[in-house]
């Protein structure tokens, strides 16, 4: 068995007793050269790599200030709420402001130290350097991010290490991209049922009426249909510095709302807060929060309803909480409605993509609302709950 050693730091843990501790600023250096993309093809960040930018990534007006990537340039997202958008540009372009461009230096071997980034260990590593308004969306600089420890085995044992890890992934990722399509289709599939039944009913022989949306065609002819602002007012959530983080009160995160139907009771985030902004932010019962900004229009606007009060609890700044002032959607059909594909449409249709895609409370309050009598939506939403097992 090969003899470990305590690196001294607490993210990486043991190590081999021939390996060493480097900076990443002994390794690296930052490219901060600022270029347009009328010159340079513009690239997009993401979980998969450097690739040719998005068609839903938010365009900023400015295409003359930008970052130039040189092919073989490791690139990472600085902000927290893209943790694990990084890898090595296999082309030359240009990428957002909030990106940083590392250029590799001699007698090292970038792929490893690709896989070294990509850890899960080094990410939390990372964004604890961060620095921002809020826990979600605060951003590592590299006057930081160079100072940040990473293992340094020797340049044969790097480069040993990274043709493992090369065959070993590329056979996982051959598995992950097939389960990946059946999960999409999947995905696919249950938001066709979603939108079907919160847009037609459960009754096929129904009369059905024009709905007056383009995107949401014929709906039950004794529906009624509104707009969000004569159900709710909206309010963006809390704002504050990243020192209030991490101890405190609960706190629902960006991702409490992007990644469920309805909220969970218990939180992980903590924030100090005020008895005045726990009341101005609270997380009542009844209430349906929205993502409102991101880097692209696919992640703005997903909802989670709140089926039961977080007490103390306050929500995320870069997150809208739309509060019912009168007795219109059971939540169990608001859970559903709020997440079909015909207001994905919506939100594609009417949002301008600037700098990050960013939905206005305006555009919110504008949403189309379809509403059938409450014992229809009951049964549908009955009818939801076992399809979609929620």
């Amino acid at each position: 068995m090969r003899e470990m050693k305590d690196s001294g730091v607490e993210w990486i843990g043991k190590i081999p007793v021939d390996w060493k501790l480097s900076k990443i600023g002994s390794v690296y250096d930052e490219r901060n050269e600022k270029v347009s993309d009328k010159d340079f093809v513009p690239l997009s960040v993401t979980k998969q790599g450097i690739v040719p930018q998005l068609e839903t990534a938010a365009k900023t007006d400015n295409g003359d200030n930008r970052k130039l990537i040189r092919k073989g340039d490791f690139v990472i997202n600085s902000r927290s709420d893209r943790r694990g958008s990084c890898g090595i540009s296999e082309y030359e372009g240009s990428c957002s402001l909030i990106n940083t461009v590392l250029k590799p230096q001699t007698n090292m071997c970038n792929r490893y130290y690709g896989f070294v980034f990509k850890s899960d260990g080094f990410a939390d590593e990372y964004y604890r350097w961060g620095h921002g308004i809020v826990d979600d969306l605060w951003s590592t600089k590299w006057i930081d991010m160079k100072s940040i420890y990473i293992p340094a085995p020797d340049i044969t044992e790097q480069e040993r290490i990274a043709d493992y890890l090369d065959a070993k992934c590329s056979k996982i990722d051959e598995i992950i991209e097939k389960q990946q399509a059946i999960i999409e289709k999947l995905k696919a599939y249950k938001l066709s049922i979603i939108t079907e039944a919160v847009t037609k009913g459960l009754n096929p022989d129904v009369k059905m009426k024009n709905s007056g949306y383009e995107y949401i065609g014929d709906i039950p002819n004794y529906w009624n249909v509104c707009r969000l602002r004569n159900y709710g007012s909206a309010q963006n959530g809390i704002s504050k510095g990243g020192e209030y983080f991490g101890t405190g009160f609960p706190f629902v995160s960006y991702g409490d709302v992007y990644r469920n139907y309805a909220l969970p009771n218990r939180v992980d985030g903590l924030i100090n807060t005020t008895e005045e902004e726990r009341k101005k932010y609270s997380v009542e019962e009844g209430d349906i929060f929205f993502t409102r900004t991101s880097e692209t229009i696919e992640e703005v606007g997903f909802s989670a309803v709140c089926n039961k009060t977080i007490p103390n609890a306050t929500y995320a700044g870069f997150v809208i909480r739309v509060r019912p002032f009168i007795d219109m959607l059971t939540l169990g059909f608001a859970k559903y409605y709020f997440r079909s594909k015909h207001l994905r449409v919506y939100f594609a249709k009417e949002m301008n993509l600037v700098t990050r895609a960013s939905l206005g409370q305006d555009l919110l309050k504008s949403m189309p609302l379809l509403v059938p009598p409450k014992d229809e939506q009951c049964k549908i939403t009955e009818y939801l709950d076992k399809k979609c097992n929620l």
